[in-house]
Parts: C-alpha cells; sequence; structure tokens
C-alpha cells in the first residue's frame, strides 16, 4: 500500500512538471493574446498534451488522496481524512482548469468571436485556479506530516519539513512568492522517495525483552 501511494505521488509530479512547468509555458504568452492564440493553432498536439497532463494531475492526486487515507486511517484516522479532503478538492480545481484549457482548444480550432480574447481569458482563469488552489495543495501538506509525526510510520524530520512546506505552500497563495513553495518540492520528493524505497515502519506488536528495545521492521 505505502509504494503504490507513493508510485501515484510520483505521477502526480511527474504530470505536474510535464504540464504546468513544461507544455504551459510553451503556449501561454500572458503578454499577448495573439501569441497564446497561435501558439495553439501552431502547436496542436501540444495543446491536447496539456490537457491531457492536466486531467492525469487530477488523477494522479485523487488516488494519491486516496492512497494516503488508506494508509494512514487506522493509525491517525483525523490526519488521514485531512489529506484526502484537502487533496480532492484541489484536483477538483485542476479539474475546471483542465476544463477550460480543453475550451482555449476548441476556440482556437475552430474560433468565433474575439478568439484571442477569448483562449486568453480562459487560460488566465486557468492559472488563477492554480494560484489559488495552491492554498489546497498547501493544507494537505500539513496533515500529511502530522500523520508522519504522529504514527511513527516515516523520519520525524519529514513530517515536520512537510508541515513547514504547507504552511510555505499557503502563504505563497496569498503572496505569490515562489520561494516559500520551494520546501514542498524537498518534502514531496522525499515521502515519495521513502514510500517507494522502505514502505512505512511499523513498530512490532511483539512486547520488547526486558531492557531491550522496541523492535521496528520494513514494511
Amino acid at each position: 500500500m505505502a509504494r503504490t501511494t507513493g508510485l501515484l505521488y510520483l505521477g502526480l509530479a511527474i504530470s505536474g512538471m510535464l504540464g504546468f512547468l513544461w507544455t504551459r509555458p510553451r503556449l501561454y504568452d500572458a503578454a499577448d493574446p495573439t501569441a497564446t492564440l497561435a501558439n495553439l493553432t501552431g502547436n496542436p498536439n501540444l495543446a491536447t498534451a496539456l490537457v491531457v497532463f492536466e486531467l492525469l494531475i487530477v488523477l494522479t492526486q485523487a488516488l494519491t488522496a486516496a492512497w494516503f487515507y488508506r494508509l494512514f486511517r487506522t493509525s491517525d484516522p483525523v490526519s488521514a481524512a485531512g489529506i484526502a479532503a484537502f487533496g480532492l478538492i484541489n484536483s477538483t480545481l485542476i479539474l475546471i482548469s483542465a476544463g477550460l484549457l480543453g475550451a482555449a482548444n476548441n476556440i482556437a480550432t475552430d474560433p468565433f468571436g474575439d478568439a484571442a480574447n477569448t483562449v486568453q481569458l480562459l487560460f488566465t482563469i486557468s492559472g488563477e485556479l492554480w494560484a489559488v488552489g495552491a492554498i489546497f495543495f498547501g493544507l494537505w501538506l500539513i496533515p500529511m506530516g502530522t500523520a508522519v509525526l504522529g504514527t511513527g510510520l516515516m523520519p520525524k524530520a519529514l513530517g515536520w519539513l512537510l508541515i513547514v512546506s504547507g504552511v510555505g505552500y499557503v502563504l505563497h497563495a496569498f503572496l505569490r512568492f515562489d520561494p516559500l513553495a520551494f520546501p514542498a518540492t524537498i518534502g514531496e520528493f522525499w515521502i515519495i522517495g521513502y514510500l517507494l524505497i522502505f514502505g512505512t515502519r511499523k513498530r512490532s506488536q511483539r512486547r520488547p525483552a526486558e531492557g531491550g528495545t522496541d523492535p521496528v521492521k520494513i514494511a
């Protein structure tokens, strides 16, 4: 279960990087609506790929949220519910963004009215959905961190980093100051790597020997 969660989270990270960080900047020109329209009409495959990547983000985040809930629901049900709720809200916002980008592609393919400004408006709203969605992306990292701290299934330093990362992401949604989001990159790839390589640490149910330590196994 832990490794499936890590694999889904890795899919979320890859689709996010390919879609939002790599494909979108090649299509959207914030200063020139005509250039945005020309990019869409001149690169139809890239425009389609952007919508596909956004839908993959929605799919992988929703599944990651569900698997994190399964992973932590017994040991920390409150944190597990928080991860699931905030993750699903964020994926819903990205789903709306994907719909807007799909509409922009359709207008670019079969233009009507002021197509350039309409496409630009749709891309702008999509970008704002990503910006406000950062609140919920930050909020899902906070209960993820509290679950790590409360359950002891992963290193405590990772738990604290996730909490700090979540707070930074929430502040980034208000201040639009990019360095606030940097710790999240470290925290996310740390938990992805830990889940994929080690799974989670589960304390043995056996009573430790007199004067001994509680054995820990990697599960």
